[in-house]
């Protein structure tokens, strides 16, 4: 399956990333197989608040990289349905001119309660399109604000959408998206405020404090149901990707990147561990214990990962 996903094949492909998102039991031997045929696409990731036209945006990207001749991977991230726990599929719906490009794969995933904008499984499901040779891979997060930062950690550029008339530059700022930001990119600029919203911006950038050398971020306008201003988007995402290149950043990223997948995958073994303790035979006397008072919570801590790691 991974060969032939290697190789080109979107069913292999989209079987490789159901068997990721289900946390299926041959998924250690898969990622194995897949970590030495990755780690050479670039990762851009598209954030901002709901109805700033992410999926449009997302799509107009698609097209323009195809027209250069590269293959694209898109993970969209979806809220989940309250009915079925999957995605809602919109961003698909959005997409449908490059539904039968086979040098195109779109995958819709639900975050399924996973804080971030991001679902739980999107480090390996990037690592999968890269192994399957995507050069290019655009990450579409959720619109959730003020945890939505997340996306940094996964993307080697990040775009963060901003639609006039849609709060001051107040909330803007609060909603924390700003500092992530590599490229500004000011979308529905046909509308009579985008010229306050460019200049808040401007000036919100003016304040930063930067070092010699460092990514200054530019502001992109764009009208992406017309295509206006998406192929100087695209300009803006090369330079940066040359900036990370020379200054280094780009391997600093992925290492950063790399160590929080490692931590977050030995976190969730050690919480693996805690629900097959046998009748919380560890836990629940230590938990009566700090509830009455006879130990605090940092030493019950210790004697839980003891106790783990004697079992293991």
């Amino acid at each position: 399956m991974v060969a032939r996903a290697h190789d080109g094949d979107p069913r292999a492909l989209a079987r490789l990333v159901s068997l990721i998102e289900d946390g299926s039991p041959r998924l250690r031997l898969v990622m194995r197989q897949l970590a030495p045929l990755a780690g050479h696409a670039r990762v851009i990731g598209l954030t901002g608040a709901p109805g700033a036209g992410k999926s449009t945006v997302t799509s107009a990207l698609v097209r323009a990289y195809r027209d250069q001749g590269l293959r694209v991977g898109v993970l969209a991230i979806d809220p989940t349905s309250p009915f079925t726990g999957g995605a809602l599929l919109g961003d698909r719906i959005r997409m449908q001119d490059h539904a039968t490009d086979r040098d195109v794969f779109i995958r819709s995933m639900a975050t399924r309660g996973h804080l971030g904008g991001l679902a739980a499984a999107s480090p390996q499901v990037i690592r999968a399109l890269d192994a399957a040779r995507f050069e290019v891979i655009l990450i579409e997060t959720v619109g959730v604000g003020q945890v939505e930062v997340e996306i940094a950690s996964m993307a080697d550029s990040v775009a963060v959408l901003i639609v006039p008339g849609m709060g001051d530059s107040v909330q803007a700022a609060k909603a924390g998206i700003l500092e992530i930001a590599d490229v500004f990119v000011v979308n529905k600029a046909d509308r009579p405020q985008a010229q306050e919203t460019i200049r808040d911006l401007r000036n919100m950038i003016a304040l930063a404090e930067r070092a010699p050398g460092d990514w200054k971020p530019p502001i992109v306008t764009t009208i992406a149901t017309t295509g206006e201003g998406i192929a100087e988007l695209v300009g803006k995402l090369d330079a940066h990707q040359s900036w990370l290149d020379n200054s280094g950043e780009r391997d600093r990223r992925r290492a950063a990147r790399a160590r929080d997948e490692v931590a977050a995958l030995a976190l969730g073994v050690l919480r693996g561990r805690m629900t097959r303790l046998p009748g919380d035979s560890a836990l629940g006397p230590l938990a009566e214990r700090v509830a009455s008072g006879q130990i605090d919570p940092y030493s019950a801590a210790d004697e839980l990962l003891g106790a783990l790691t004697d079992g293991a």
